[in-house]
């Protein structure tokens, strides 16, 4: 009997022939997965170890966990949908109600209003600490501390953290220490071997938003949770399935894509953003320019410790006697770089920062108002004329 043709369709008996390779991972995107026989459905399956629902892995979300372990130093990886949500599902997997988070002054803005906000209200207190303090982070910890959040760098201040220091005091009191790895993503250092030797200090859990680096193209929402320990790792992917975290595959691809290109678009950022921010500590209209590798900036002595790159981020403190609206005009002119959130697409960016929040009376600021700049992969010469003329329009 002839079948309908859309049950012809979708039980077409072809199938494409073995021995297909090509540079690029396959693309399997996938709700449901299908199972040979009831007995293969009813056997436990661990879920990074074969194929339960789309929810949870395919062949090219796999791919793309083992790479990005690898970027990390790490051994085991979960994606989730961005930054945010790798942040969170770590929270939730490591804090339990009456548990304390610690996070730096310097913290990504939204782990802060996640600290203050839903975690409050599940039962979680959060305290803030000074980044540039070891010292005074081990006198914080109580019982009652199980996680502490490091940033490095604050990706706005750009102030680098006593990285070893801080870790140190955590593992003197058995505290779990989770890094949001975005700025340094696997490149600057390795999170998991921060001294660079084997079983050397290293954080807990490491987070990356995707987003960033090793997508590389602006154009994708994703963040990963690597961690080195499979215990602590089937903690933190409990949290994840309850919370019905996932990805698309067609994300996945983009970052896949990026990830062969990464470490040469950061180095190549690393140098151009290096060289304006020399040339912008010249400018008579900066009191101050945050970028951990330049000398004099907050942190520099930590960032020696652990780092050799340092990525596409600086930040500018105008002088004092500039208004808000003039340092926003100098923004507006700019003719190469965009104003938007998010960096490390090809894209240049700059936004004007209200540093009011901040809480960190460590970093002193010599000016008033602050410009963070994302560099992007456009010639140096080419945003230095930028820049310059944009600072024409200013002084005028």
């Amino acid at each position: 009997m002839k079948r309908a043709p859309s049950t012809e369709q979708i039980h077409h008996p072809y199938q494409a022939p073995e021995g297909y390779a090509a540079i690029p991972t396959g693309v399997y995107k996938a709700s449901t997965i299908l199972f040979k026989d009831c007995a293969e459905m009813r056997r436990p399956v661990a879920r990074d170890e074969g194929y339960i629902y789309g929810l949870h892995a395919t062949p090219t979300s796999f791919t793309l966990m083992a790479r990005v372990a690898t970027l990390e130093g790490g051994k085991h990886c979960l994606l989730a949908p961005s930054g945010l949500a790798a942040i969170t599902t770590i929270n939730f997997g490591l804090l339990r109600p009456g548990d304390e988070v610690l996070i730096p002054d310097n913290v990504y803005g939204q782990n802060r209003v996640f600290s203050e906000g839903l975690m409050e209200d599940f039962g979680v207190t959060h305290r803030v600490y000074d980044p540039l303090d070891a010292a005074a982070l081990a006198a914080m910890l109580t019982p009652a501390t199980k996680l502490v959040w490091v940033e490095a760098a604050g990706s706005i201040t750009m102030e680098y953290p006593d990285l070893l220091g801080l870790v140190r005091a955590c593992r003197e009191k058995g505290v779990l220490v989770a890094l949001d790895n975005t700025w340094g993503s696997g490149l600057a250092f390795n999170p998991f071997d921060l001294e660079n030797r084997q079983g050397g200090l290293a954080v807990d859990v490491s987070m990356n938003a995707l987003t960033k680096y090793p997508s590389g193209g602006a154009d994708v929402l994703m963040g990963s949770i690597v961690t080195a320990d499979h215990g602590l790792h089937k903690r933190i992917s409990h949290a994840h399935r309850q919370l019905g975290v996932g990805v698309g595959m067609n994300d996945v691809e983009l970052v896949l894509r990026g990830l062969p290109s990464v470490e040469l678009r950061y180095h190549a950022q690393d140098r151009t953003t290096r060289a304006l921010a020399e040339w912008m500590a010249t400018r008579p209209e900066i009191a101050q320019v945050l970028h951990p590798a330049l000398p004099g900036s907050p942190g520099h002595s930590f960032w020696a410790e652990t780092c050799t790159a340092a990525g596409c981020l600086f930040s500018v403190v105008f002088k004092a006697d500039y208004t808000q609206e003039q340092v926003d005009a100098f923004v507006d002119a700019l003719q190469l770089f965009g104003i938007g959130y998010s960096w490390a697409g090809p894209m240049s960016l700059a936004v004007p920062y209200d540093m009011t929040h901040s809480r960190n009376l460590a970093l002193p600021y010599a000016g008033g108002h602050l410009v963070r700049f994302a560099i992007g992969l456009e010639a140096e010469a080419d945003l230095r004329a930028d820049i310059e003329q944009a600072l024409r329009q200013l002084a005028a």
